[in-house]
């Protein structure tokens, strides 16, 4: 009942400045989707929730590892309508992650896999594996047995370096749209610089 969202949210996505101005000037190009094992929400096109100056910060951090295809970092905004969102933020769907989580375990045990493991070289797990595997699980059962699929999902995340001694709070925290479902965006536009720095 309250898995679709009503209204309409604003996302930043980070990437490079010739995109941005492709897909500005050109009413039917789209960001790509991605398809990564390690995505945080699982397969399809990332946001920053409302957070333009966390996706610049996310495009220059990027744009300075070796072969980035970031060579002049930019931010585009898109107007949003979450659909039939798994939305992370409802502990009610944490019970959808554990039949994911289910579904792949028995997947991988009948075919002696391995099971994908979150990692990274801190806390923050950045490349998280398993989590996008269990998502894509679930997104998998809802299709293959025909009920409603999700059109994206949404998380918190805690990332970062505590802000001060003993902070709770840290200075990548944010919230992460994936959109699954291209329809889910109603339009791009490009922030103002003075919303971005």
């Amino acid at each position: 009942m309250y898995t679709s969202r009503t209204g309409l949210i604003l996302g930043f996505h980070g990437t490079d400045k010739s995109i941005v101005d492709k897909i500005i000037n050109n009413s039917d190009q789209d960001l790509e989707p991605k398809v990564n094992i390690y995505d945080w929400l699982g397969n399809g096109i990332y946001f920053w929730d409302n957070s333009p100056t966390r996706a610049m910060e996310w495009a220059v951090e990027l744009s300075k590892k070796e072969n980035s295809s970031i060579k002049e970092p930019a931010v585009i905004g898109a107007i949003i309508d979450l659909g039939h969102c798994l939305d992370l933020l409802d502990s009610k769907n944490f019970e959808l992650l554990k039949k994911g989580h289910a579904i792949l375990s028995a997947t991988l045990n009948a075919s002696d896999t391995p099971m994908p493991r979150n990692r990274g070289r801190n806390e923050d797990l950045a490349l998280r594996e398993l989590d996008c595997a269990v998502i894509e699980s679930l997104h998998g059962f809802l299709k293959e047995t025909g009920e409603r699929e999700f059109d994206s999902a949404r998380g918190v995340f805690w990332e970062g370096n505590p802000l001060y001694e003993g902070a709770g709070f840290k200075d990548k925290n944010h919230i992460q749209i994936c959109v699954k479902n291209i329809n889910c965006i109603k339009g791009y536009f490009k922030p103002l610089d003075r919303i971005i720095n």
